[in-house]
C-alpha cells in the first residue's frame, strides 16, 4: 500500500478525496484581513505544510508560517477574507495551528459567500455561517465536516479573539463548468475535480500538483518518485473530475532532465458511482483495467501529445492508472475529453 497523507486512514475521508479549494497553487487568494501584523493572511493558504524557523525574527517580531494578529486589547475579534480556487462545494475543513503554541487561535468559525465572477466581496454581501464556532488547540490538524451543500466562492475565516493559524484547509468538490456544449476539457485537471487516490511511491515533490493548472515551475513542482533499486515500476491512480471519453493525453517532464522515466502508460475503467471510499479494492483492481495508451517512450523536459496512440472507442471512464517505468518524474497530466 502507498503511503500517502491524503489516503491516511486516521483523516477524514473529506480530506482524502475533496480537493483543497483554498490551495494557493490552484489559484486560491487571500483577499482581505482585520489584521496581520505578525504574519500576512496569504501565507495561511501555502500548499507546502507549515515550518518552524526557531531563529528566524523580522521586524515585526518572531516569523511564522501562518497567518498571525497581533494581540487585541479592545474586546473584539479578527477575521481573513479568501478567494477559493475554484466555485464549489464545501465538503469540510482542517484548521491547522501547526507550531503555533502560545499564540494560537483558541477558536474559529466561517462564514461563506456566492459571488458572480469579478465581484469582490463589500458591505453589501451576504454571508452565510458553514461552520459553527469551534476551538482550537495548540499545534495541531483540527478536521471539521461542513454540512453546507450549496456553491461558494469566498469564504471568511473568524478567529476569536486573535493569534495564528498556520494553514487553512477547505476540501470541496470544484463545480465543474465546460466552456461550452461539447467541448473538450481536462478531465483531470484538479480544479474541474481530478483528485489523486493512491500511487506507489512520491518521495520527492507533491503528488497533487500533477494535476494543477500550468506548467511546472520547477523540478519540485510535479510528482517525483524515488529511485527504484527493485523490479517493477511506480503507478498513480487517480478519480476523474466527471465520467467521461478522453480523446487526448499529455504528458509534461518540464523540468525532469536526468530523472523523467524511461516510459508512460495509461490503465482506465467505468467504475460508476464506486470508488472514492474503496482505496484497497481500488489500487488492486487498477492492476487489471484495460489500456488506454500503450507505453510510450518519454524523453526531457518535454510535453508529449498522444492522440492516435490511444486505444479507439475505448468508451467513458471514471478513473485512470498512470504508469511510468521503471520510475522519475513527471509534471504534469492533462487528459482531454468529453463529460458522458
Amino acid at each position: 500500500m502507498p503511503s500517502i497523507e491524503n489516503l491516511n486512514p486516521d483523516m477524514p475521508l473529506f480530506a482524502r478525496t475533496g480537493i483543497n479549494l483554498a490551495s494557493a497553487g490552484l489559484g486560491a487568494r487571500a483577499v482581505s484581513s482585520s489584521n496581520e501584523f505578525f504574519a500576512p493572511l496569504e501565507r495561511m493558504l501555502a500548499d507546502a505544510p507549515a515550518i518552524f524557523i526557531p531563529d528566524k525574527f523580522d521586524d515585526h517580531g518572531k516569523w511564522m508560517d501562518g497567518w498571525e494578529t497581533q494581540r487585541r486589547r479592545d474586546g473584539g475579534h479578527d477575521w481573513g477574507i479568501i478567494k477559493l480556487a475554484a466555485p464549489g462545494r464545501v465538503l469540510g475543513f482542517d484548521v491547522d495551528t501547526s507550531h503555533f503554541t502560545g499564540n494560537y487561535a483558541p477558536a474559529c468559525r466561517i462564514e461563506a459567500a456566492w459571488l458572480p465572477a469579478g465581484k469582490e466581496p463589500d458591505e453589501e454581501t451576504s454571508w452565510v455561517t458553514i461552520l459553527n464556532h469551534k476551538a482550537l488547540g495548540a499545534s495541531a490538524h483540527h478536521y471539521f465536516p461542513c454540512k453546507s451543500y450549496e456553491l461558494w466562492t469566498h469564504l471568511r475565516l473568524h478567529i476569536y479573539p486573535d493569534g495564528g493559524v498556520a494553514r487553512l484547509r477547505v476540501f470541496g468538490v470544484p463545480e465543474l463548468d465546460p466552456t461550452g456544449d461539447g467541448q473538450e476539457i481536462d478531465l483531470v485537471a484538479a480544479l474541474n475535480g481530478g483528485r489523486v487516490l493512491g500511487f506507489s511511491d512520491a518521495h520527492y515533490g507533491d503528488v497533487n500538483r500533477l494535476l494543477a493548472p500550468g506548467r511546472g515551475l520547477n523540478m519540485g513542482d510535479g510528482w517525483e518518485t524515488r529511485r527504484r533499486r527493485e523490479p517493477g515500476y511506480d503507478w498513480m491512480v487517480i478519480a476523474l473530475g466527471a465520467r467521461g471519453h478522453i480523446h487526448k493525453a499529455l504528458v509534461d517532464t518540464c523540468h525532469f532532465k536526468g530523472n523523467f522515466p524511461d516510459r508512460c502508460s495509461i490503465q482506465a475503467a467505468d467504475l460508476g458511482a464506486f470508488g472514492d471510499g474503496l482505496t484497497d479494492a481500488l489500487i488492486t483492481d487498477s492492476m487489471f483495467w484495460k489500456e488506454l495508451l500503450p507505453p510510450q517512450r518519454l524523453s526531457a523536459d518535454a510535453i508529449h501529445t498522444y492522440a492516435d496512440e490511444l486505444e479507439a472507442d475505448f468508451g467513458a471512464v471514471t478513473h485512470v492508472r498512470f504508469n511510468i517505468f521503471p520510475d522519475g518524474g513527471v509534471s504534469r497530466l492533462r487528459l482531454f475529453g468529453r463529460p458522458a
